[in-house]
């Protein structure tokens, strides 16, 4: 059920378009195009970030994932009420099939930034390429937690649909992806600031999928000291928090046909 379900959203998503599924790429692209040109070219981001066209595209990647996963989880229950109100089944397929959506259109993404390396001479440094597991990682952990939650909460208080617009809009601009975690260092300083910043997980997960992906970002001192450390006790962080989210899912769930 959840395979066919992710195939029903994909195919619906793109019906009658004839590039189809490929135009997941578009706003990412357009996003990347903008970027690069607005303010790496004209306001002069660049200054600093060799490859700068890599180094947006691998945050944009990431950041792309937990976005798509927490917004089109959190409205999942409530865009299929119909089938909700109809018969019984697991529900949590539901927000389920929201990630494994999201999963596909990153792959995508993934094979657009590999060919990007190559095509811009900046392939990943193999040493730091082991970053890209836990960073990955917690980025589906803590998004499909929030994809849980957000969505048993959306049944029934409906302003949650622009919480996570605002929320994810925020998120964007506090992560290091048209700005480097080192530029936000100089500005805030080495305080409790810093470390409140840094700790925020989507931002230690661009800055895994930055020290992983973009080759020439090889300088320690653009991250933080403790990067793997910190991804890994992110990663059991987000961990728990998906089995609490999973836990508040399912005593809400009760209720979802006739609140619907």
């Amino acid at each position: 059920m959840l395979g066919h379900l992710i195939r029903r959203d994909l195919k619906s998503r793109y019906k009658d378009s004839v590039l189809g599924i490929f135009w997941s790429l578009a706003r990412p692209l357009t996003q990347l195009l903008i970027y690069y040109l607005v303010l790496g070219k004209f306001l002069g981001a660049e200054r600093g970030i060799p490859d700068f066209a890599i180094y947006i595209f691998a945050g944009l990647t990431a950041y792309g994932l937990f976005a798509e996963i927490v917004s089109s989880g959190a409205s999942s229950v409530l865009d299929n009420s119909g089938l909700v109100k109809k018969v019984y089944f697991p529900r949590e397929i539901l927000p389920l099939s929201s990630v494994g959506t999201a999963l596909v259109n990153f792959a995508i993404q993934m094979g657009v930034l590999v060919i990007a390396m190559f095509v811009f001479q900046s392939p990943p440094s193999f040493d730091h390429l082991i970053y890209f597991v836990p960073a990955f990682l917690l980025i589906v952990l803590i998004a499909t937690a929030l994809a849980f939650i957000l969505s048993a909460m959306n049944v029934y208080l409906r302003d949650v649909k622009y919480l996570v617009e605002v929320g994810t809009m925020i998120l964007m601009w506090a992560s290091p992806i048209v700005y480097s975690w080192a530029m936000a260092r100089d500005i805030i300083g080495e305080g409790v600031l810093l470390a409140i910043y840094t700790a925020n997980p989507v931002t230690v997960s661009v800055l895994g999928f930055q020290k992983s992906l973009w080759g020439a970002g090889v300088d320690s001192a653009l991250y933080p000291e403790n990067l793997w450390a910190l991804l890994w006790i992110e990663c059991g962080a987000a961990a728990m928090l998906l089995v609490l989210c999973y836990w508040g899912f399912r005593r809400m769930q009760g209720n979802f046909a006739q609140a619907l």
